[in-house]
């Protein structure tokens, strides 16, 4: 650190990305997905594109946003792409918390939010899951500031009713309510339609999971009007042109392809639940997870542990090491040939722990 940082960020604690290794890693600590985009992305790849990136591309993110709100069944006014889901909690949390304000989140979740809490000068009010790693909705009414729930959680996987949402987004009429779907395509049952009736209501996604995007760095908000005006607000004060030109055109191409992400998603879905009963047979205890991942401790190796020797034998998994993660390892779900990979891997290290 120079002597030139100023004192509010010197003693920030940054997010720590998982590992990206240039190697021949069997890779399930990212949560990426196994498959490659849609056809329709290499289309626009192979069309001529470079042409125009000598220009500078759409601020308004017009195709963009059109291509979602076709989706959602809404108008363009409804929607806010940005640089990953990431770029919409960073300017979420900068306008309904940021100088003062409070984040409300749970004390297990993505990383980020703790991040951005501190990165604007809010505070941070925490509230501990549930004994089995759940989300107890009842913390959340009548919250103190801005709530923000990844739904399903991460690095849990667990998933609210939409009923229970519902109930958090009803008890904060005065807050908005940040809801996380970065990992809903996998389970289903957004919160999206709920717009019609909460106008404090914010859903972030994004198209780096189940959309095969993450290296494109795509994301979106979708809320009422008067929400994404003022997240274009910040958006237009801090870059206007904060998606690429390759990624506008590859993302709107992507999001249209229903028929090809649903194939992927199934089958993700259909190798976690293998996973998890090879897992559970071993001795694993996994959280009920319904995203790309899998979270899941063994009473005799504790994560860490589990995490180095997986490395050694070259697959990378993802471990938490605080207090009521470190027993755990986070897997994403890759192909079934990985996972079959994966399971002769763990199945070796039990027995050599045992022999």
């Amino acid at each position: 650190m120079s002597n030139f940082l100023r004192p509010q960020y010197q003693n920030l604690k940054p997010y720590t990305p998982g590992e990206q290794i240039n190697a021949d890693y069997i890779k399930l600590n990212t949560n990426e997905s196994p498959f490659p985009p849609s056809p329709r992305v290499g289309e626009v790849l192979r069309s001529g594109i470079e042409e125009r990136l000598q220009l500078y591309s759409d601020p308004t993110l017009g195709e963009l946003h059109r291509a979602v709100a076709a989706k959602f069944g809404l108008t363009e006014d409804y929607v806010m792409a940005a640089n990953g889901s990431d770029d919409v909690l960073a300017f979420a949390i900068m306008a309904y918390a940021g100088g003062g304000g409070t984040v409300v989140c749970p004390d297990i979740t993505y990383g980020f939010y703790p991040v951005y809490t501190n990165l604007f000068g809010a505070k941070l009010v925490t509230h501990p899951l549930c004994e089995d790693f759940s989300v107890n909705a009842d913390d959340y009414f009548n919250a103190p500031g801005t709530v923000v729930i990844a739904n399903p959680n991460a690095p849990t996987g667990i998933a609210l009713p939409l009923s229970e949402i519902e109930r958090i987004i009803a008890a904060n009429r005065d807050n908005i309510v940040i809801i996380d779907e970065a990992y809903m395509p996998f389970h289903g049952d957004s919160c999206i339609p709920l717009l019609v009736k909460y106008e404090n209501l914010l859903v972030t996604m994004t198209m780096s999971k189940s959309h095969s995007l993450a290296g494109l760095r795509v994301g979106f908000a979708v809320a009422n009007p008067h929400i994404i005006a003022d997240l274009n607000r910040i958006r237009y004060s801090f870059n206007p042109y904060n998606l690429n030109a390759i990624s506008i055109k590859a993302a709107a191409a992507a999001i249209a392809d229903d028929e090809y992400y649903d194939g992927c998603i199934a089958e993700i879905n259909r190798t976690r639940e293998w996973v998890t009963s090879e897992l559970v047979q071993l001795g694993f205890v996994c959280t009920p997870s319904v995203a790309n991942f899998i979270f899941a401790a063994h009473p005799a190796i504790d994560g860490g542990e589990l995490y180095r020797k997986l490395k050694e034998r070259i697959i990378l998994v993802r471990h938490l090491d605080t207090p009521r993660t470190r027993g755990h390892v986070r897997i994403s779900i890759g192909t079934m040939g990985q996972m079959v990979r994966l399971i002769t891997e763990i199945r070796s290290i039990l027995e050599d722990k045992n022999a």
